[in-house]
């Protein structure tokens, strides 16, 4: 069977307009709770990037540099050595709390100890639907994977966050990594790098904040 050039050419316009769908930004898919229905505080949910590890010292975490930033107290629930399973059973404490906003941050953990994906995409989702039955805008802050090539998880998150409709922030540590000025450890940020990690948070969030508040 041969097929027309007209065929052909309407065969390329479908390819482009599904590939186009999938890169489009994450700002363009609807998000859920926005504004938040929830009253509480804001709060970042995670593991050690979340707790700073490999700061300073107070004030010098992600959480902590991005509420000042936009005027905001943010409650740094970040727990070090967590995986995205701990969060799950530790979801019930912030909860509680009846949230506004979340920032969610774990998978680091997962996968420095070979847990499948399947198993931590299916934690956090359930962590955002529970969240977002409380009224929580969620924001889901992706972790780099292993991969032979590139980021293993970035096409995890991205189909997380456009299924749960949550605002994402890919690959926190992204060009931090390779930069020991900006580096604790091997996984770790230091002070600048968490400064690196709340500018992107901010980028994200900053046009929303009316919403949010």
């Amino acid at each position: 069977m041969t097929i027309s050039r007209r065929q052909l050419i309407s065969i390329l316009l479908l390819a482009s307009c599904a590939l186009l769908y999938w890169l489009w930004p994450a700002r363009n898919w609807d998000l859920i709770n926005l504004p938040p229905r929830a009253d509480g505080p804001w709060v970042a949910f995670g593991d050690s990037l979340t707790e700073g590890y490999g700061s300073t010292g107070a004030g010098a975490d992600y959480p902590s540099q991005l509420g000042k930033r936009l005027g905001v107290e943010i409650q740094n629930r970040g727990v070090s050595g967590e995986t995205s399973a701990d969060g799950l059973k530790r979801l019930a404490q912030i909860e509680e709390l009846n949230p506004r906003v979340v920032l969610l941050c774990f998978g680091g953990n997962d996968v420095l100890r070979s847990v499948p994906r399947a198993e931590m995409f299916a934690n956090l989702g359930a962590m955002i639907d529970r969240l977002h039955a409380r009224g929580t805008f969620v924001v889901l802050i992706g972790v780099r994977g292993r991969g032979l090539v590139g980021d293993g998880n970035a096409d995890g998150f991205k189909k997380l966050a456009k299924e749960k409709g949550v605002k994402l922030v890919p690959n926190i540590l992204d060009d931090l990594l390779s930069r020991p000025s900006l580096m604790a450890d091997y996984v770790h940020p230091n002070d600048a790098g968490y400064a690196k990690i709340a500018d992107r948070v901010e980028k994200e969030l900053r046009p929303l904040l009316k919403k949010l508040q």
